[in-house]
This record gives structure tokens, sequence and C-alpha cells, in this order.
């Protein structure tokens, strides 16, 4: 059992969730400089400015996200390649993961990290500059962003389905996007949290 998990079980009692952090090693998606911390409930640096988000973190936001075996869900800052790897553990071999990283070097090291684990039906994938998302696969069942939007970014929730869910940092608050048929979308905000700025 790794250092931070006792962390976890204060913010999801989930146990899909818990399962697929016993599964998916966190030392495997660090640069070799980072691995001693990789018990450390703490955010670490992975180059590029970026960082590998703090566990107890991640684990809060996949407990808002809802997931399910089957879904389809868009990592958005997959970075390292860690939070697709979980998110392909949850959704299950009927379920797809699209990880979008924008800095090149991180996507390709990220998709490296991610082809360690026996999960074809996840992938990580270079962002297209000035296009949030992957809005030419869209819709999807769930999307997380693990980087900090100042507004709402109205692109990505374009990219939900009629009933998705999308779980952001904006302007230091977490925020849950849910949508409705026919309603409007319900937001909801949920702590305060510090990310690396959304690009």
């Amino acid at each position: 059992m790794r250092g931070f998990r006792h962390h976890l079980d204060r913010v999801t009692s989930n146990p899909a969730i818990l399962t697929a952090f016993d599964q998916v090693d966190r030392r495997h998606f660090l640069p070799s400089a980072q691995r001693s911390s990789a018990s450390l409930d703490q955010p670490l640096p992975i180059g590029h400015g970026q960082t590998n988000s703090q566990p107890s973190t991640v684990a809060g936001m996949l407990d808002m996200l809802e997931v399910e075996a089957g879904h389809r869900v868009l990592d958005v800052g997959s970075g390292s390649g860690w939070t697709t790897a979980l998110l392909g553990h949850l959704v299950g071999p009927k379920g797809s993961v699209i990880g979008v990283e924008l800095v090149a070097e991180l996507a390709q090291q990220g998709a490296e990290n991610l082809a360690t684990y026996d999960l074809p039906w996840a992938s990580i994938i270079e962002a297209t500059p000035g296009v949030l998302g992957d809005p030419a696969n869209a819709p999807f069942d769930r999307i997380l962003v693990s980087a900090g939007a100042k507004t709402l970014p109205d692109e990505l929730v374009d990219q939900l389905t009629p009933t998705g869910l999308m779980v952001v940092p904006v302007a230091g608050r977490m925020t849950i996007v849910r949508r409705h048929p026919g309603q409007p979308d319900e937001i909801t905000h949920h702590g305060q949290y510090r990310f690396v700025p959304l690009l």
C-alpha cells in the first residue's frame, strides 16, 4: 500500500477508484528524479512547468466525475498519463479514454508510460494548438480537466453528451458541469484548488 492511500479514503469511498489507484503505480508516470517521492500526497513536477497532480486531489476529482464502466472519457491535460491510466481502469474494455496534452514531449512520454499497462482502449494524443479538447471524437460521457481555467470552457461543455458530466477547476474552484436533456446545464462548485493553467 502506497503512502498516500490513507489520504484517498478521506475523499472517496468508491471501491473502483481505490482499486484503480492500487493497480496503477504512480512511480511509472514520474521522471526518475521524482520517483522516490511518489508516495507523497503532493503534486510533483514532470517538466515543462507541468505537474503530476496530488493523489488525493485526483481521487476527489474522479469521485466527482462519476465514471462508469463503458463510458467514453476525455482527459484534458493528461500530462504524464497517470490520470488517463486511472480512467482506463475505471471505464474498462467496453469504454474508451482519450488523453490530450498540448506539450508534445509530455504527450509522447505520457503515451509511452501508458503503454506499459494493458489498456488498449486508452490513448494519449498531442492536442491541436488553439483547439480545446478533442471535438473530432466528441461527444464524451465524461470530461476531466486537470488544469485551471479562468472561465468555464464552453468549447469543452459542447463536447459532452446530452447527459454528460465534466469536472474542471475554474478560477480556483472545482466545478462540476452536469448536462440534462432539454434543460439548462447544472453547474456546482466544490472547494478551492490550485492547478497549472489550462493552455
